[in-house]
């Protein structure tokens, strides 16, 4: 759903040094020439994140051992894709046998540049120069952040956890010696961070970290070929490279390239998983495979799940919609479980930039510049118009009237791959607040379920005929996963980690709150109520 944004993607790679080039080298026979892949990687990524992109590189002959660009925009407009000069100018300053990248979306922060990423911190010793990137959110980040303050003599410049994470970072290295040992670094930091965090990191001394936490919230798949390592968010960026044997980094561990070679730590123990089910059912590319879990086979599983709570009747003129693009594999799997046809009734126009749709007024006006329905294939037609989700139902509600309107529909029935989003995400996802929740309007069970009564009544708010959800439990039939693998706290208001769960609690006793990061008011409630350890 066009409402709902996710907190960025991450990739790194890694080339060693020695006789051997790695055949995916994209200057054949040059090792430099591997920081090239990132933006290509990113750019199989920008479906995480649009708001900036960046990367930092490591060459030993530089006088700049670490180097970053970074800008806010598409991949395309901060690498100047489309100005070959200007992107070779670009990655000629960025050659070396190392570096991390990252797409953003902003949960929390400002949309200028100096929140894009990555991070560099600056440090005369090599071992304490550093760049990351961060994929996630911390739920106790009010309470990290003013750890930090209370200290007297730490001013921040931003208002996000990734400035938090610099700072805890450099705290950790402040006792390594030469040799940094990077297992011991990650396994305090673990004992402190509560949330989602992938963290890719690059030190001046050569070092290349790639860790995922101990819950494995966010995806992250790692892949060699000869000498060179790369690691990404998704799968697909690492396939699209030709790399093979490609496989998830398990949570709570670590990979550590440098030049004694690649090898895997355990920096934190993982007693249980908490996989975020939305990566397989929208944040994800449809190609990519997470966890062993092909998010399109995926995908084509909801809509199986559809099609057997299907009450409406079929008739020739009967058609399943997609709402372009994330419900398309849910939608075709549908139908033809059904027996009927899907079709594109519903355009998306993927040429209106990125900017003109931002500077619109409203979400309705955005949607009817993001999509076009097709009154030759909607017009006297019963439209089973699938969407991935309905989080704030603005697009929703303005797509049911487009296609009423413009498109010439007889009937719309809503049919969501999901079931309904019920409680905020303090773990990357873009709905911090339960007041904002369309679905939460309409609870009247206290275990979160919604009744077909309550369905109806929900339909007719947004202009629809009918509307249907998935069951809960349909979600971890289609990842294939068990539910206790899973983070469904958005559906079942069940949250994995202490702070996410107090954070809930905040949410439901205080009601309203400001709009901000990840719940702000609930993030400084809690900082306010729960005792603190000085760093």
């Amino acid at each position: 759903m066009g409402e709902l944004n996710h907190e960025c993607g991450v990739a790194a790679v890694y080339h060693a040094a020695g006789p051997t080039v790695s055949t995916l080298a994209p200057i054949s026979g040059d090792p430099n020439s591997v920081t090239r892949m990132i933006p290509r990687m990113l750019l199989d990524m920008q479906n995480r994140g649009q708001l900036a992109a960046g990367m930092s590189s490591f060459h030993p002959g530089r006088t700049a051992l670490l180097k970053t660009h970074k800008e806010v925009g598409t991949v395309a407009e901060a690498f100047r894709l489309n100005h070959k000069a200007k992107f070779e100018a670009i990655m000629r300053g960025q050659d070396g046998l190392a570096a991390i990248g990252h797409v953003r979306y902003a949960t929390c922060g400002g949309a200028d540049r100096s929140y894009a990423q990555p991070f560099e911190r600056e440090h005369g010793r090599m071992a304490k120069w550093f760049a990351f990137a961060f994929n996630g959110q911390l739920a106790n980040y009010q309470e990290l952040k003013q750890e930090l303050l209370d200290q007297g003599d730490y001013h921040l410049k931003r208002d996000t956890d990734t400035e938090i994470l610099m700072h805890l970072l450099s705290h950790e290295l402040q006792g390594e010696g030469l040799e940094t040992d990077w297992q011991g670094v990650f396994s305090r930091l673990a004992d402190r961070l509560d949330g989602a965090y992938n963290i890719v990191l690059l030190s001046a001394k050569g070092d290349l970290i790639v860790a995922r936490d101990p819950l494995g919230f966010r995806p992250l798949c790692i892949a060699e070929n000869g000498p060179l390592f790369a690691a990404a968010s998704e799968s697909s960026p690492l396939a699209n490279l030709g790399f093979q044997n490609i496989r998830s980094l398990e949570p709570g561990t670590m990979v550590i390239a440098n030049r004694s070679g690649v090898r895997i730590e355990r920096f934190a123990a993982s007693p249980r998983r908490a996989h975020c089910f939305f990566e397989w059912i929208y944040f994800a590319n449809v190609a990519s495979t997470l966890d062993d879990r092909s998010v399109y086979l995926s995908r084509a599983t909801l809509g199986e799940e559809l099609a057997r709570l299907e009450d409406v009747p079929l008739d020739p003129e009967t058609i399943v919609v997609p709402v372009p693009d994330t419900a398309k594999a849910a939608a075709d799997a549908m139908a033809f479980a059904l027996g009927v046809r899907s079709v594109e009734g519903l355009m998306r126009n993927r040429y209106v930039g990125r900017t003109f749709i931002e500077g619109t007024a409203d979400r309705a006006a955005k949607a009817r510049l993001k999509y076009t329905p097709l009154p030759e294939v909607l017009a006297g037609k019963r439209v089973l118009l699938v969407e991935d989700s309905i989080v704030r139902s603005t697009t929703m509600r303005a797509l049911v009237h487009e296609i009423r309107d413009r498109g010439g529909a007889r009937e719309i029935h809503l049919r969501v791959a999901c079931p309904p989003i019920i409680a905020p995400c303090f773990y990357g996802i873009d709905m911090s607040r339960r007041d904002e929740l369309f679905a939460t309007k309409f609870l009247n069970s206290p275990d979160g379920r919604i009744s077909l009564e309550d369905q109806d009544r929900m339909a007719k708010e947004l202009g629809a005929d009918s509307l249907r959800y998935l069951p809960v439990e349909a979600i971890a039939r289609a990842v294939s996963m068990s539910s206790d693998q899973l983070c469904r706290a958005c559906i079942t208001g069940q949250y994995p980690s202490a702070a996410g769960q107090k954070l809930y609690q905040i949410d439901i006793a205080g009601g309203s709150q400001p709009k901000g990061a990840g719940g702000k008011r609930a993030y400084e409630m809690a900082a306010a109520s729960t005792p603190r350890s000085r760093t």
